[in-house]
């Protein structure tokens, strides 16, 4: 019977999901930079958009690339799920810097402020768990980083929750009020989708461990 070769796994993939998360911290740190020193919204709106688009194109070659591939690192409905999570936080992302454009917000609350600081934090713990995939020795510390995830997702909702609250006992204006309950939702969701990204990134672990 003939020998037939290993076939080597498809290592591209590893490289386009830390350029997705790369992608990820700075649209992150952009929308934090911007929420903090509220100026030059425009530029920084258009800057958080062209990441967007980038995300998009990351997201495509990752399917196009999973479609074309015999042997793949590990499942490939993970594959497709992680692809799809690490490109819904930079959708949520944009959608909150957009929001705030399109809603002229006169000036950020501290509560949005807060909410930025997490979504950061989020996606560089995102970053260094996409990183461990390409070694089983790293998926221990991966695991770690997941737990962060998920306790970065909890603190954001807390601070969701307040700001909510807040926002029905200020004497805002029903247009202020529907305006920064999306904004917050914006937000508080971007730290949801980080947490489904430490979801698949732990049953790769727990599978392929």
């Amino acid at each position: 019977m003939p020998k037939f070769p290993f076939m080597p796994r498809e290592q591209k993939f590893f490289d386009l999901f830390d350029e997705s998360a790369q992608n990820i911290i700075k649209a992150a740190r952009l929308l934090k930079e911007m929420i903090d020193t509220w100026q030059f919204i425009d530029s920084r709106v258009a800057e958080i958009t062209e990441l967007e688009h980038d995300g998009d194109s990351i997201t495509h070659q990752i399917i196009s690339l999973l479609h074309r591939t015999f042997v793949t690192p590990f499942d490939r409905e993970d594959i497709a799920m992680l692809a799809h999570t690490m490109d819904d936080v930079l959708d949520y992302i944009h959608s909150t810097a957009d929001a705030m454009f399109i809603y002229k917000i006169a000036k950020p609350t501290q509560r949005a402020k807060e909410l930025a600081g997490v979504i950061v934090q989020g996606a560089i713990e995102v970053e260094k768990a996409v990183s461990g995939l390409r070694h089983k020795n790293e998926f221990k510390n991966m695991l770690e980083r997941c737990v962060e995830i998920n306790r970065l997702e909890n603190a954001a909702d807390r601070i969701y929750r307040a700001a909510i609250g807040e926002l029905f006992d200020s004497k805002a204006d029903m247009a202020e009020i529907i305006k920064w309950r999306e904004i917050y939702e914006h937000m508080e969701t971007a730290t949801d989708r980080c947490e489904d990204v430490a979801d698949v990134i732990e049953g790769v672990a727990l599978k392929n461990g």
